[in-house]
């Protein structure tokens, strides 16, 4: 152990390990068997953070560990965005610099059983604090968040039926330090037991006493996966080909990916018709999505369109959280140079002013989203308090196959389901294509990166309001809360030790008594 301390104590090597430190979490969430690694992964950052000189170092440690995360999460990112990828983690990581500061705050030098217990309440509030700001759209959304690795975990789902992937995450991190305490601070492996036994013990009660969707019905939902494929009027014709497959299966509704239509519909006439009599020939109506400019010629537009056997039925949702650099170029006068490095949109899309909830016939309500909205919670809960019976995502991820992308954007449907009892289906263009119960659980099978299919899906209904629907946000409340009383706190004692501090008193000079000569 002291031979690792001497080889840690460079800076330059020091700074190299916690960055790798940092990316271990991002291993539990491509691949599902691994789910449990996250209630660990944290470990090596938290003691690295600990072990920190000064409070200095804590905080360049989650600096560095924040920046390793931020390029592993968002890896798949790199052949569009380049070298620009670092910058915008090296810019984002300086979120993590605080929760590094607090690691050593709490868990450092000669710790007692109070600071161990408050390490476990103020160390994942300030984790949750750190996705609240990167959550915002502005910033990237919330793409990655720790709670979101646990979207094939019953127990998991369940507490996101009662607070959302905040509270997700919110204890995975509590279990980190948990385990981070017991291997290194002794005074406070007391509490770091208790915190353990109390996680357990909230999972348990969730799982039996959590408000559970009570399925009242079912429906016929088809998914259209064209695959990979060039040329807006190929791909059309080849979506169109696999609909009619669907002729007499008795579907509800069918769902296309986003940017299936690459025309806008008052443009080409012919487009809508041909859809209206894919919807007839069906018996159901057809969502679409359409990326073109609109024929008024107000800009670009990510749109999805409902079509019925009259054509479009005037139910139309415009996409409102665009994704940075991919659809737009925030301060594109002063970073529209990212154009020239990777593949950052030409033209910023335009964005549309409010969620729509749709009626697809036989009483059924739909809410749509768009791409990453999918990866917002407050947006799927939104549309389940305006009464939509099924959330459904369109999206298009041909430009990251692969990656683990398409495969992590698909799980976070499992994740939207649970949370409002609803269930939630995501279709691509070229996979994965995905279906979720009204508590998360995989309907039928994923539609892989190469399958060019269209399949139907028997999707069980269920009403009701989960907590989270109800109550939104609240673990973040909280966790704001913690960090409100914690700078209270410290205030009040940066207070007394000023005041208790002993007056100094004035220095003065002495002068010696001159020697009289003869003595």
């Amino acid at each position: 152990m002291r031979t690792i301390d001497r080889w840690l104590t460079s800076p330059w090597r020091r700074s190299c390990v916690v960055a790798v430190a940092g990316t271990l979490p991002v291993f539990a969430f491509p691949a599902p068997s691994l789910w449990w690694f996250a209630y660990v992964a944290l470990v090596p950052w938290i003691l690295l953070a600990r072990s920190a000189p000064t409070g200095r170092r804590a905080a360049y440690d989650g600096w560095c560990g924040g920046f390793g995360f931020m390029v592993a999460v968002h890896h798949w990112l790199l052949p569009s965005l380049h070298v620009f990828i670092f910058l915008i983690a090296g810019l984002l990581s300086l979120l993590w610099a605080p929760w590094g500061w607090l690691v050593r705050r709490f868990l450092g030098g000669v710790s007692s059983p109070g600071r161990g217990a408050a390490a476990l309440l103020v160390l994942p509030s300030a984790w949750l604090a750190v996705e609240l700001v990167r959550s915002w759209q502005g910033l990237g959304g919330p793409w990655g968040m720790l709670g979101s690795s646990q979207w094939q975990v019953g127990p998991a789902l369940r507490l996101a039926s009662v607070g959302g992937v905040w509270l997700l995450s919110f204890l995975v991190v509590a279990v980190n330090v948990a385990a981070a305490v017991l291997i290194s601070v002794r005074e406070a492996r007391v509490p770091a037991v208790a915190s353990l036994l109390a996680t357990a013990t909230a999972t348990s009660a969730a799982w039996v006493w959590s408000p559970r969707p009570e399925v009242d019905g079912q429906v016929r939902i088809a998914v259209v996966q064209p695959g990979v494929m060039d040329g807006g009027d190929r791909r059309f014709d080849h979506e169109e080909q696999l609909t009619r497959r669907l002729v007499g299966q008795h579907v509800d509704l069918i769902v296309w990916g986003e940017s299936s239509v690459g025309f806008d519909l008052g443009d080409r006439p012919d487009l809508a018709r041909r859809i209206a009599v894919l919807s007839r020939q069906t018996g159901a109506d057809i969502l679409v999505n359409v990326d073109a400019r609109r024929s008024d010629r107000r800009g670009i537009y990510k749109s999805s369109v409902l079509i019925g056997p009259g054509g479009p039925t005037g139910d139309r949702y415009d996409k409102m959280r665009l994704v940075p650099f991919g659809e737009y170029v925030p301060a594109r006068s002063v970073l529209g140079w990212a154009t020239s490095v990777g593949k950052a949109a030409g033209e910023d899309r335009r964005r549309g002013t409010e969620q729509v909830v749709m009626n697809v016939g036989h009483g059924l309500r739909v809410g749509p989203m768009i791409c990453f909205e999918t990866a917002f919670p407050d947006m799927s809960r939104h549309l389940a308090q305006d009464g939509a019976d099924v959330l459904l995502g369109q999206s298009a991820t041909s430009t990251f196959q692969g990656s683990w992308a398409p495969e992590q954007h698909a799980s976070l449907a499992a994740l939207r389901a649970a949370e409002t009892g609803r269930p939630m289906v995501h279709a691509t263009l070229t996979g994965v294509s995905a279906v979720y119960g009204p508590g998360g659980q995989r309907l039928g099978p994923w539609l892989g990166t190469d399958a060019s299919t269209a399949r139907v899906y028997d999707v069980p209904l269920a009403h009701g309001v989960t907590p989270y629907v109800r109550y939104g946000d609240w673990p973040v409340h909280g966790a704001l809360l913690v960090l409100a009383a914690l700078s209270v706190t410290e205030g009040v004692r940066v207070l007394r030790l000023r005041r208790t501090q002993p007056l100094v008193p004035p220095a003065r000079t002495v002068h010696a008594s001159p020697v009289r000569p003869g003595r």
